[in-house]
Protein backbone atom coordinates (compact mmCIF):
# COMPACT_ATOMS: atom_id res chain seq x y z
CA UNK A 1 0.00 0.00 0.00
CA UNK A 2 2.83 2.47 0.77
CA UNK A 3 4.05 1.80 -2.68
CA UNK A 4 0.50 2.84 -4.36
CA UNK A 5 0.54 5.90 -2.26
CA UNK A 6 4.16 6.76 -3.34
CA UNK A 7 3.08 5.89 -7.12
CA UNK A 8 0.14 8.27 -6.77
CA UNK A 9 1.82 10.99 -5.24
CA UNK A 10 4.94 11.21 -7.69
CA UNK A 11 2.01 10.54 -10.77
CA UNK A 12 -0.58 13.49 -9.54
CA UNK A 13 2.66 15.79 -8.07
CA UNK A 14 3.30 15.83 -11.97
CA UNK A 15 0.53 17.51 -13.13
CA UNK A 16 1.24 21.57 -12.38
CA UNK A 17 -1.92 23.53 -10.69
CA UNK A 18 -3.79 20.61 -9.49
CA UNK A 19 -5.43 19.56 -6.42
CA UNK A 20 -5.13 15.86 -5.75
CA UNK A 21 -5.72 16.17 -1.98
CA UNK A 22 -8.00 18.78 -0.68
CA UNK A 23 -8.14 19.91 3.13
CA UNK A 24 -5.15 17.35 3.65
CA UNK A 25 -7.79 14.69 1.87
CA UNK A 26 -7.94 12.26 -0.95
CA UNK A 27 -9.41 13.75 -3.74
CA UNK A 28 -8.50 12.39 -7.14
CA UNK A 29 -7.82 8.65 -7.25
CA UNK A 30 -5.26 6.64 -8.87
CA UNK A 31 -7.73 4.35 -10.26
CA UNK A 32 -9.93 4.23 -13.38
CA UNK A 33 -13.63 3.17 -14.01
CA UNK A 34 -14.04 1.64 -17.76
CA UNK A 35 -16.79 2.07 -19.45
CA UNK A 36 -18.18 0.88 -23.09
CA UNK A 37 -17.87 3.19 -26.13
CA UNK A 38 -21.67 2.98 -25.90
CA UNK A 39 -22.24 3.74 -22.32
CA UNK A 40 -20.22 7.36 -23.07
CA UNK A 41 -22.49 7.67 -26.03
CA UNK A 42 -25.25 6.87 -24.75
CA UNK A 43 -24.42 9.67 -21.59
CA UNK A 44 -23.42 12.03 -24.48
CA UNK A 45 -26.50 11.71 -26.12
CA UNK A 46 -28.68 11.95 -22.74
CA UNK A 47 -26.64 15.28 -21.88
CA UNK A 48 -27.47 16.64 -25.64
CA UNK A 49 -31.48 16.26 -25.37
CA UNK A 50 -31.49 17.38 -21.88
CA UNK A 51 -29.32 20.19 -22.21
CA UNK A 52 -31.66 21.08 -25.22
CA UNK A 53 -34.80 21.09 -23.21
CA UNK A 54 -33.02 23.11 -20.67
CA UNK A 55 -31.86 25.78 -23.35
CA UNK A 56 -35.29 26.04 -24.76
CA UNK A 57 -36.81 26.67 -21.45
CA UNK A 58 -34.84 29.74 -20.77
CA UNK A 59 -37.04 31.94 -23.19
CA UNK A 60 -40.38 30.87 -21.21
CA UNK A 61 -38.17 31.85 -18.13
CA UNK A 62 -37.63 35.70 -19.23
CA UNK A 63 -41.13 35.74 -19.65
CA UNK A 64 -43.04 34.77 -16.48
CA UNK A 65 -43.40 37.76 -14.23
CA UNK A 66 -41.78 38.90 -11.00
CA UNK A 67 -43.97 36.64 -8.75
CA UNK A 68 -43.69 33.66 -10.30
CA UNK A 69 -39.84 33.75 -10.73
CA UNK A 70 -40.02 34.75 -7.07
CA UNK A 71 -41.91 31.58 -6.18
CA UNK A 72 -39.44 29.60 -8.43
CA UNK A 73 -36.81 30.58 -5.69
CA UNK A 74 -35.20 33.52 -7.58
CA UNK A 75 -33.98 36.44 -5.10
CA UNK A 76 -35.93 39.40 -5.92
CA UNK A 77 -32.32 41.92 -6.31
CA UNK A 78 -31.64 39.35 -9.39
CA UNK A 79 -34.98 39.32 -11.06
CA UNK A 80 -34.15 42.31 -13.93
CA UNK A 81 -30.40 40.65 -13.97
CA UNK A 82 -31.44 37.37 -14.64
CA UNK A 83 -33.96 38.17 -17.30
CA UNK A 84 -30.98 39.50 -19.95
CA UNK A 85 -29.42 37.47 -22.29
CA UNK A 86 -25.94 39.11 -23.53
CA UNK A 87 -24.85 35.86 -25.45
CA UNK A 88 -26.56 33.60 -27.46
CA UNK A 89 -26.15 30.94 -25.62
CA UNK A 90 -27.70 30.23 -22.03
CA UNK A 91 -24.11 29.37 -20.40
CA UNK A 92 -21.15 28.69 -21.55
CA UNK A 93 -20.11 25.77 -19.20
CA UNK A 94 -22.83 23.87 -17.67
CA UNK A 95 -22.80 20.09 -15.74
CA UNK A 96 -25.25 18.10 -15.92
CA UNK A 97 -24.91 16.04 -13.11
CA UNK A 98 -26.56 12.25 -14.05
CA UNK A 99 -27.28 8.65 -12.56
CA UNK A 100 -26.43 6.21 -15.23
CA UNK A 101 -27.17 2.48 -14.99
CA UNK A 102 -27.58 -0.28 -18.01
CA UNK A 103 -31.47 0.28 -18.24
CA UNK A 104 -31.51 4.26 -18.04
CA UNK A 105 -30.04 8.14 -17.46
CA UNK A 106 -31.78 10.37 -15.46
CA UNK A 107 -30.87 13.78 -14.56
CA UNK A 108 -30.13 14.90 -10.76
CA UNK A 109 -29.71 18.53 -11.28
CA UNK A 110 -27.86 21.02 -13.10
CA UNK A 111 -25.25 23.84 -12.45
CA UNK A 112 -25.23 25.71 -15.42
CA UNK A 113 -23.99 28.87 -13.51
CA UNK A 114 -20.66 28.23 -11.77
CA UNK A 115 -19.71 24.31 -12.29
CA UNK A 116 -16.44 23.53 -10.82
CA UNK A 117 -15.10 19.60 -11.55
CA UNK A 118 -13.99 21.11 -14.71
CA UNK A 119 -9.81 20.78 -15.02
CA UNK A 120 -10.64 17.09 -13.54
CA UNK A 121 -12.18 16.23 -16.27
CA UNK A 122 -10.71 18.06 -19.36
CA UNK A 123 -7.31 18.06 -18.75
CA UNK A 124 -6.56 15.47 -15.65
CA UNK A 125 -8.72 12.86 -16.93
CA UNK A 126 -6.93 12.21 -20.05
CA UNK A 127 -3.51 11.82 -18.11
CA UNK A 128 -4.70 9.08 -15.95
CA UNK A 129 -6.19 7.05 -18.74
CA UNK A 130 -2.67 7.23 -20.69
CA UNK A 131 -1.08 5.90 -17.57
CA UNK A 132 -3.40 3.01 -17.44
CA UNK A 133 -3.60 2.55 -21.48
CA UNK A 134 -6.54 3.53 -22.03
CA UNK A 135 -8.70 5.75 -24.04
CA UNK A 136 -9.70 9.07 -22.70
CA UNK A 137 -13.48 9.43 -23.62
CA UNK A 138 -12.77 12.98 -23.18
CA UNK A 139 -10.43 13.41 -26.21
CA UNK A 140 -10.56 16.63 -28.00
CA UNK A 141 -13.28 18.00 -25.74
CA UNK A 142 -10.60 20.72 -23.95
CA UNK A 143 -9.74 22.20 -27.75
CA UNK A 144 -13.59 22.45 -28.14
CA UNK A 145 -13.86 24.30 -24.24
CA UNK A 146 -10.61 26.26 -25.53
CA UNK A 147 -12.99 27.54 -28.38
CA UNK A 148 -15.52 27.95 -26.52
CA UNK A 149 -14.09 30.65 -23.89
CA UNK A 150 -12.56 32.36 -26.55
CA UNK A 151 -15.76 32.64 -28.58
CA UNK A 152 -17.70 33.78 -25.35
CA UNK A 153 -15.15 36.24 -24.24
CA UNK A 154 -14.95 37.95 -27.83
CA UNK A 155 -19.13 37.98 -28.01
CA UNK A 156 -19.11 39.00 -24.27
CA UNK A 157 -17.08 42.25 -24.93
CA UNK A 158 -18.95 42.68 -28.55
CA UNK A 159 -21.86 42.84 -26.66
CA UNK A 160 -20.69 46.05 -24.71
CA UNK A 161 -20.06 48.02 -27.90
CA UNK A 162 -16.86 49.23 -26.76
CA UNK A 163 -14.05 50.31 -29.04
CA UNK A 164 -10.55 49.19 -27.68
CA UNK A 165 -8.51 46.68 -26.46
CA UNK A 166 -10.39 44.68 -23.97
CA UNK A 167 -9.64 43.86 -20.54
CA UNK A 168 -9.98 40.72 -19.41
CA UNK A 169 -10.08 38.96 -15.96
CA UNK A 170 -10.26 36.10 -14.55
CA UNK A 171 -10.81 35.89 -10.98
CA UNK A 172 -12.46 33.88 -8.22
CA UNK A 173 -11.45 33.34 -4.52
CA UNK A 174 -8.22 33.83 -4.40
CA UNK A 175 -7.71 31.82 -0.96
CA UNK A 176 -9.96 28.88 -1.93
CA UNK A 177 -7.04 26.68 -3.81
CA UNK A 178 -9.84 24.76 -6.27
CA UNK A 179 -11.82 27.76 -7.13
CA UNK A 180 -8.47 30.02 -7.98
CA UNK A 181 -6.84 27.22 -9.86
CA UNK A 182 -9.79 26.70 -11.90
CA UNK A 183 -9.66 30.36 -12.78
CA UNK A 184 -5.97 29.86 -13.77
CA UNK A 185 -6.56 26.67 -15.84
CA UNK A 186 -9.25 28.36 -17.67
CA UNK A 187 -7.40 31.82 -18.30
CA UNK A 188 -4.45 29.64 -19.13
CA UNK A 189 -6.70 27.71 -21.83
CA UNK A 190 -8.33 31.04 -23.08
CA UNK A 191 -4.49 31.97 -24.14
CA UNK A 192 -5.06 35.25 -25.28
CA UNK A 193 -4.68 38.64 -23.73
CA UNK A 194 -6.23 38.37 -20.05
CA UNK A 195 -5.09 38.29 -16.66
CA UNK A 196 -6.20 36.40 -13.20
CA UNK A 197 -7.14 38.99 -10.19
CA UNK A 198 -8.33 37.72 -7.17
CA UNK A 199 -11.93 39.20 -5.88
CA UNK A 200 -10.52 40.95 -3.43
CA UNK A 201 -8.35 42.99 -5.09
CA UNK A 202 -11.34 44.42 -7.24
CA UNK A 203 -12.43 47.48 -6.88
CA UNK A 204 -16.09 48.56 -7.74
CA UNK A 205 -17.03 52.13 -8.51
CA UNK A 206 -20.61 52.38 -8.76
CA UNK A 207 -20.78 56.22 -9.56
CA UNK A 208 -18.98 58.74 -11.99
CA UNK A 209 -16.20 60.49 -9.80
CA UNK A 210 -16.60 64.21 -11.07
CA UNK A 211 -14.26 67.11 -9.92
CA UNK A 212 -14.85 70.66 -11.32
CA UNK A 213 -16.37 69.02 -14.13
CA UNK A 214 -14.21 66.61 -15.03
CA UNK A 215 -14.60 62.93 -15.10
CA UNK A 216 -11.86 61.88 -12.64
CA UNK A 217 -13.02 57.85 -12.69
CA UNK A 218 -16.25 56.40 -14.62
CA UNK A 219 -18.36 53.94 -12.51
CA UNK A 220 -17.09 50.62 -13.50
CA UNK A 221 -15.17 47.45 -12.11
CA UNK A 222 -11.12 48.24 -11.69
CA UNK A 223 -8.33 45.78 -11.45
CA UNK A 224 -5.19 46.25 -9.10
CA UNK A 225 -3.72 48.60 -11.65
CA UNK A 226 -6.82 50.95 -11.67
CA UNK A 227 -7.75 49.56 -15.25
CA UNK A 228 -11.37 49.65 -15.93
CA UNK A 229 -12.35 45.56 -16.61
CA UNK A 230 -14.66 45.04 -19.79
CA UNK A 231 -15.04 41.17 -19.07
CA UNK A 232 -15.07 39.27 -16.00
CA UNK A 233 -14.91 35.52 -15.85
CA UNK A 234 -16.02 34.46 -12.73
CA UNK A 235 -16.58 30.59 -13.36
CA UNK A 236 -16.43 29.88 -9.13
CA UNK A 237 -18.57 32.73 -8.07
CA UNK A 238 -22.30 32.05 -7.32
CA UNK A 239 -24.82 34.69 -8.34
CA UNK A 240 -27.18 33.37 -5.14
CA UNK A 241 -24.11 34.44 -3.35
CA UNK A 242 -22.61 38.05 -4.86
CA UNK A 243 -26.47 39.02 -4.28
CA UNK A 244 -26.07 38.66 -1.00
CA UNK A 245 -21.96 40.13 -0.71
CA UNK A 246 -21.46 43.85 1.00
CA UNK A 247 -18.36 45.67 1.74
CA UNK A 248 -17.48 44.34 5.62
CA UNK A 249 -16.99 48.74 5.90
CA UNK A 250 -19.40 50.86 3.96
CA UNK A 251 -21.93 47.80 4.27
CA UNK A 252 -23.23 48.70 0.55
CA UNK A 253 -24.45 45.98 -1.17
CA UNK A 254 -21.40 45.37 -3.76
CA UNK A 255 -22.79 42.25 -5.74
CA UNK A 256 -26.19 44.13 -6.55
CA UNK A 257 -24.31 47.47 -7.51
CA UNK A 258 -21.71 44.86 -10.04
CA UNK A 259 -25.47 43.25 -11.39
CA UNK A 260 -26.36 46.84 -12.39
CA UNK A 261 -23.04 47.38 -13.93
CA UNK A 262 -24.13 44.29 -16.23
CA UNK A 263 -27.50 45.56 -16.55
CA UNK A 264 -26.49 48.88 -18.05
CA UNK A 265 -23.61 47.80 -20.12
CA UNK A 266 -20.62 48.71 -17.90
CA UNK A 267 -19.31 44.94 -17.70
CA UNK A 268 -19.90 41.58 -18.97
CA UNK A 269 -19.44 38.52 -17.04
CA UNK A 270 -19.22 34.97 -17.63
CA UNK A 271 -20.74 32.79 -17.32
CA UNK A 272 -23.79 34.89 -18.61
CA UNK A 273 -26.47 36.45 -16.60
CA UNK A 274 -28.92 33.68 -18.26
CA UNK A 275 -27.28 30.87 -16.89
CA UNK A 276 -27.92 31.38 -13.45
CA UNK A 277 -31.41 31.62 -14.43
CA UNK A 278 -31.14 27.96 -15.36
CA UNK A 279 -29.67 27.26 -12.04
CA UNK A 280 -32.70 26.91 -9.58
CA UNK A 281 -33.59 23.43 -8.85
CA UNK A 282 -37.24 24.63 -9.29
CA UNK A 283 -36.80 24.90 -13.10
CA UNK A 284 -36.83 20.87 -13.24
CA UNK A 285 -40.08 21.16 -11.16
CA UNK A 286 -41.71 24.09 -14.23
CA UNK A 287 -40.20 21.19 -16.82
CA UNK A 288 -41.80 18.67 -15.64
CA UNK A 289 -45.48 20.24 -14.72
CA UNK A 290 -45.22 21.38 -18.47
CA UNK A 291 -44.63 17.50 -18.99
CA UNK A 292 -47.70 16.48 -17.19
CA UNK A 293 -49.43 18.78 -19.71
CA UNK A 294 -48.24 17.65 -22.13
CA UNK A 295 -48.17 21.58 -22.96
CA UNK A 296 -47.68 22.46 -26.52
CA UNK A 297 -44.53 24.74 -25.40
CA UNK A 298 -42.72 21.35 -26.14
CA UNK A 299 -42.78 19.27 -29.18
CA UNK A 300 -44.26 14.91 -28.54
CA UNK A 301 -40.65 14.14 -28.72
CA UNK A 302 -39.24 16.52 -26.81
CA UNK A 303 -41.94 15.32 -23.82
CA UNK A 304 -40.43 11.85 -24.73
CA UNK A 305 -36.91 13.08 -23.20
CA UNK A 306 -38.46 14.88 -20.33
CA UNK A 307 -40.07 11.58 -19.58
CA UNK A 308 -36.97 9.78 -20.53
CA UNK A 309 -34.39 11.95 -18.85
CA UNK A 310 -36.11 14.20 -16.24
CA UNK A 311 -37.07 12.46 -12.72
CA UNK A 312 -40.62 13.74 -11.27
CA UNK A 313 -39.79 17.07 -9.38
CA UNK A 314 -42.58 19.38 -7.19
CA UNK A 315 -42.46 21.93 -5.14
CA UNK A 316 -44.00 20.10 -2.75
CA UNK A 317 -44.16 16.42 -1.13
CA UNK A 318 -47.85 15.74 -1.57
CA UNK A 319 -47.60 13.81 -4.81
CA UNK A 320 -44.93 11.34 -3.03
CA UNK A 321 -46.53 11.20 0.34
CA UNK A 322 -49.73 10.10 -2.07
CA UNK A 323 -48.11 7.70 -3.82
CA UNK A 324 -45.82 6.06 -0.89
CA UNK A 325 -42.86 6.79 -2.98
CA UNK A 326 -39.02 7.88 -1.58
CA UNK A 327 -38.25 11.36 -2.74
CA UNK A 328 -35.55 13.96 -2.04
CA UNK A 329 -35.52 17.24 -0.04
CA UNK A 330 -33.19 19.69 -1.68
CA UNK A 331 -32.73 23.36 -1.68
CA UNK A 332 -33.50 25.07 -5.22
CA UNK A 333 -29.80 26.83 -5.03
CA UNK A 334 -27.43 24.11 -2.93
CA UNK A 335 -24.37 22.88 -3.69
CA UNK A 336 -22.12 19.63 -3.05
CA UNK A 337 -25.14 17.72 -1.55
CA UNK A 338 -25.65 20.66 1.24
CA UNK A 339 -28.66 20.52 3.26
CA UNK A 340 -30.04 17.88 1.04
CA UNK A 341 -32.39 14.97 2.89
CA UNK A 342 -33.58 11.34 2.39
CA UNK A 343 -37.48 10.71 3.27
CA UNK A 344 -39.69 7.14 2.68
CA UNK A 345 -43.16 7.50 1.12
CA UNK A 346 -44.74 7.94 4.59
CA UNK A 347 -42.55 11.15 5.11
CA UNK A 348 -39.74 9.62 7.31
CA UNK A 349 -36.39 11.29 6.87
CA UNK A 350 -34.08 8.53 6.43
CA UNK A 351 -30.82 10.19 5.39
CA UNK A 352 -29.47 13.60 5.35
CA UNK A 353 -26.62 15.79 4.61
CA UNK A 354 -24.90 17.43 8.07
CA UNK A 355 -24.25 20.95 6.24
CA UNK A 356 -27.77 23.48 6.54
CA UNK A 357 -25.81 25.94 4.57
CA UNK A 358 -28.70 26.62 2.14
CA UNK A 359 -32.05 25.66 4.48
CA UNK A 360 -33.65 28.92 4.05
CA UNK A 361 -33.58 28.49 0.22
CA UNK A 362 -36.64 26.99 -1.57
CA UNK A 363 -37.00 23.58 -1.52
CA UNK A 364 -38.17 20.89 -4.01
CA UNK A 365 -38.76 17.70 -4.17
CA UNK A 366 -37.62 14.80 -6.28
CA UNK A 367 -38.20 11.38 -6.87
CA UNK A 368 -35.67 8.84 -4.86
CA UNK A 369 -33.14 7.54 -7.33
CA UNK A 370 -30.52 4.96 -6.16
CA UNK A 371 -26.41 6.04 -7.27
CA UNK A 372 -25.16 2.81 -8.61
CA UNK A 373 -22.41 1.47 -6.65
CA UNK A 374 -18.96 0.50 -7.51
CA UNK A 375 -15.28 -0.66 -5.55
CA UNK A 376 -12.90 1.93 -5.62
CA UNK A 377 -8.61 1.71 -4.96
CA UNK A 378 -7.77 4.54 -2.46
CA UNK A 379 -4.98 5.32 0.18
CA UNK A 380 -6.59 3.44 2.32
CA UNK A 381 -7.41 0.18 0.77
CA UNK A 382 -10.56 -0.81 -1.92
CA UNK A 383 -13.41 1.00 -0.73
CA UNK A 384 -17.25 0.52 -1.86
CA UNK A 385 -18.59 3.95 -2.65
CA UNK A 386 -21.67 5.05 -5.21
CA UNK A 387 -21.28 7.01 -7.74
CA UNK A 388 -22.60 9.82 -9.92
CA UNK A 389 -21.53 11.20 -13.68
CA UNK A 390 -21.37 14.72 -14.66
CA UNK A 391 -21.31 15.63 -18.09
CA UNK A 392 -20.62 19.30 -19.38
CA UNK A 393 -22.78 21.47 -21.67
CA UNK A 394 -20.64 23.62 -23.43
CA UNK A 395 -21.57 26.34 -25.34
CA UNK A 396 -24.82 24.23 -25.84
CA UNK A 397 -23.15 20.87 -26.87
CA UNK A 398 -22.55 17.94 -24.51
CA UNK A 399 -18.19 18.05 -24.17
CA UNK A 400 -16.15 16.04 -21.23
CA UNK A 401 -17.63 13.25 -18.60
CA UNK A 402 -16.42 12.56 -15.19
CA UNK A 403 -17.14 10.64 -11.93
CA UNK A 404 -17.93 11.86 -8.71
CA UNK A 405 -17.56 9.09 -6.06
CA UNK A 406 -18.72 8.79 -2.36
CA UNK A 407 -22.30 8.13 -0.35
CA UNK A 408 -25.48 8.52 -1.94
CA UNK A 409 -25.16 11.98 -1.30
CA UNK A 410 -22.51 13.56 -3.39
CA UNK A 411 -21.58 15.66 -1.17
CA UNK A 412 -17.68 17.83 -0.87
CA UNK A 413 -16.12 14.84 -0.08
CA UNK A 414 -16.61 12.82 -2.94
CA UNK A 415 -13.52 11.11 -4.73
CA UNK A 416 -12.92 12.20 -8.39
CA UNK A 417 -12.49 8.96 -10.05
CA UNK A 418 -11.18 9.09 -13.58
CA UNK A 419 -12.96 7.61 -16.23
CA UNK A 420 -11.78 5.37 -19.49
CA UNK A 421 -13.04 3.75 -22.52
CA UNK A 422 -12.49 0.14 -22.15
CA UNK A 423 -10.82 -2.39 -24.90
CA UNK A 424 -13.11 -4.63 -26.45
CA UNK A 425 -10.63 -6.92 -27.11
CA UNK A 426 -9.27 -7.01 -23.51
CA UNK A 427 -12.78 -7.10 -22.40
CA UNK A 428 -13.01 -10.42 -24.51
Amino acid sequence: MNTFRQERQRFFEGIDGFWHDLFDTEYALWDVKKESPAKIKRIRQAAERIGHILFKTAPLLRQLDEETLLQLGFPKPALSFIKQQTLPFESVIARLDLVVTDEKVKLLEVNSDTPTFIKETFFVNGRVCKAFGLENPNEACEERLREAVQLAVKMAFLSLGKRKRPNIVFSSHDDHEEDRLTAQYLQKLYGLHSQYIGLSQLRLVPDKVIENGNLIIDRGLYDNQGEKIDVLYRQTYPIEHLVDDEDPETKEKVGQLLMKLVEDKELAIINPPSAFLLQSKAVMALIWGLYEERHSYFTEEEHEWIHTYFLPTYLDEDYFLGQGNTFVKKPSFGREGDTVEIYTGDGEKVEEDSHKTYQDSLPVYQQFIKLPETVVQTTQGKKNVHFMYGCFYINGHASAIGIRAGRQITDNEAYFLPVGIENEEEKQ
